[in-house]
């Protein structure tokens, strides 16, 4: 008998759909890059022919992985300039640097990331007296890993002008060294900070200081010198944002939730789609600016192929590590800083307002528990009108126990990233003390009170490997574990839902698009096991990635 005819068939599989029933199966027909069916071997070869069979020897496929929390235009920007991922000293970013300025005989700015502190001996902030020595006549930028800090030199504070403008500044710190016997003498300045932050209110604080910057800069304080760095071409950051691709679609990822995008690179997103060159999809998160919400009032809720945008990006606090996150107490290793709120409470309600009104969703990075209570707080009144609204908690790294239950009674999605806290495992409490660590990186008790949770890496933040989220969800403590079905769910139908794609994709049914990924080894929860990949990743049924063709 004669089979319906299909575009692909993929069989001698172990096909994890991730349905209601997590139902395995053997084989799936594809047509028009969807899912015709999954079923048993004999039962989709007999009813099924098609000029592409693929024999998958018995491994494993899931549906395409989504990253639900990533930064594919901060990797590009990384992969661009001076990589400082893994410094292990303040002599080793400049000896980076130096390199990088060999390499760059004509430089005439250099921007680097990746940074961080916590990995050095004494875990002390930087500064930039070597920089000033190498670099005395361009400026010079470089991003704390997580990109809520910068460590800039003298040259580029001086043609910004920044020290002019701290008491304009909100949400932000500038650091100084406190040295009495430097020759550039002793003053006072008072800075605008928030530092009394539970009201959302900001607070004055006298410093006594020899007006000697470091050069760091903390959160909203690097919007000062911005204007003034030379930034790469858009040629280059579409080049590197296609390697970003490949090293996603290598993992078995076919989606990416970008956390925040200017007006402008919602063109370059759009050019790569029409060249064919952009083949993930891509749900776009929208920076709160004014370009960004008249788009929207023109637009309302776009799509652009595989691009998606019905959301924006709101910042209530900074990070951690730097003592940006917003503390309802004060930090146990700086007992003077509650740290810092970078949209105030009114500018975020507003916000809230402009998605409800036009359909879209908000989606607010809030890593203490304060900033986490006044987002909880200002969700809340979203909740009443429209129930169903998505808006997201990203990174709900520190929570007060008692707001926990906030998430499930204001339908408030949570959206972590595991290897969190893997990688602040050995500061986190000396920034908490113990008594708040009951409350952070929470990843089952969120889940509990939500039903779901949507699982990404912050990448560059972390690195893209998703076999590392894996591991860090399966082993954070027992208590706050999650299983290897939660976690998968996390990365697939959660995320799904969490950018309201749940028709069209995250599970491996009839009628979604065929976005797959088939594993090279088994996707499993043995501790330690990062080193996975991809051997096929499909995007509405073509191949996007062949590992036997590297």
């Amino acid at each position: 008998m004669k089979g319906q005819e299909v575009d692909l068939i993929i069989h001698n599989a172990q096909i994890h759909t991730l349905d209601l029933n997590n139902s395995i199966h053997d084989a799936i027909a594809i047509r028009n890059g969807k899912i015709v069916e999954v079923g048993p071997e004999r039962q989709i070869l007999n009813k099924y022919r098609s000029d592409e069979t693929i024999d998958a020897q018995g491994k494993e496929m899931y549906p395409g992985f989504t990253d639900a929390h990533g930064h594919m235009l901060m990797y590009a920007k990384q992969l661009l300039g001076v990589d400082l991922r893994g410094v292990r000293s303040e002599q080793e970013l400049v000896h980076r640097c130096e390199q990088y300025k060999a390499q760059h005989p004509n430089l005439k700015c250099l921007v680097g990331q990746g940074w961080d502190q916590t990995l050095w001996a004494g875990q002390q902030m930087p500064t930039n007296k070597e920089l000033n020595r190498l670099f005395p006549n361009i400026p010079v930028c470089l991003y704390r890993v997580d990109g809520h800090a910068a460590l800039v030199n003298d040259f580029l504070l001086k043609k910004s002008r920044a020290l002019d403008q701290i008491k304009y500044l909100k949400g932000g710190e500038i650091l100084f060294l406190n040295d009495a016997d430097d020759d550039k003498g002793s003053s006072s300045a008072i800075f605008n900070l928030p530092r009394n932050s539970n009201s959302g209110q900001y607070g004055t604080k006298t410093i006594f200081l020899n007006t000697i910057p470091t050069g760091v800069l903390i959160d909203n304080a690097m919007n000062l010198v911005q204007p003034f760095i030379p930034d790469f071409s858009k040629a280059d950051y579409l080049k590197a944002l296609l390697q970003v691709q490949d090293e996603l679609l290598q993992y078995g990822i076919t989606g990416v939730h970008e956390a925040g995008i200017d007006f402008e690179h919602i063109a370059w997103f759009k050019e790569l789609i029409d060249r064919k060159k952009l083949k993930i999809n891509l749900y776009a998160m929208l920076m709160d600016t004014p370009q960004n919400r008249a788009f929207v009032q023109k637009n309302g809720r776009y799509r652009f192929h595989n691009l998606s945008i019905r959301s924006f990006k709101c910042f209530a606090d900074g990070a951690l590590g730097s003592r940006g996150a917003l503390l309802k107490a004060p930090y146990h290793d700086h007992p003077e800083s509650h740290g810092l709120l970078l949209t105030d409470v009114e500018r975020m309600r507003n916000l809230a307002q402009f998605c409800l009104k036009h359909g879209y969703q908000m989606n607010t990075h809030s890593i203490g528990d304060s900033a986490n209570a006044l987002v909880l707080s200002v969700y809340a009144q979203i909740y009443r009108r429209k129930p169903d609204h998505r808006f997201r908690i990203e990174h709900a790294q520190v929570l007060d126990p008692k707001d926990f239950q906030k998430f499930a009674n204001f339908a408030v999605f949570p959206s972590v990233q595991p290897t969190h806290a893997v990688s602040d495992a050995d500061w986190a409490e000396q920034r908490l003390g113990k008594a708040r660590m009951k409350g952070a990186y929470a990843y089952k008790t969120l889940l509990g009170q939500f039903g779901m949770l949507a699982l990404g890496t912050d990448f560059p933040v972390e690195q893209i490997n998703p076999f590392a989220t894996i591991s860090a969800a399966l082993n954070r403590s027992a208590k706050e574990a999650l299983s290897m079905e939660e976690i998968l769910r996390g990365m697939t139908i959660y995320a799904a839902f969490a950018a309201f794609q749940e028709k069209h994709t995250g599970t491996l049914e009839k009628g979604k698009d065929a976005n797959l990924a088939i594993f090279e080894y088994p996707v499993n929860g043995v501790q330690g096991q990062v080193q996975n990949y991809a051997w096929r990743t499909y995007i509405k049924g073509k191949c996007v990635f062949k590992l036997d063709a590297l």
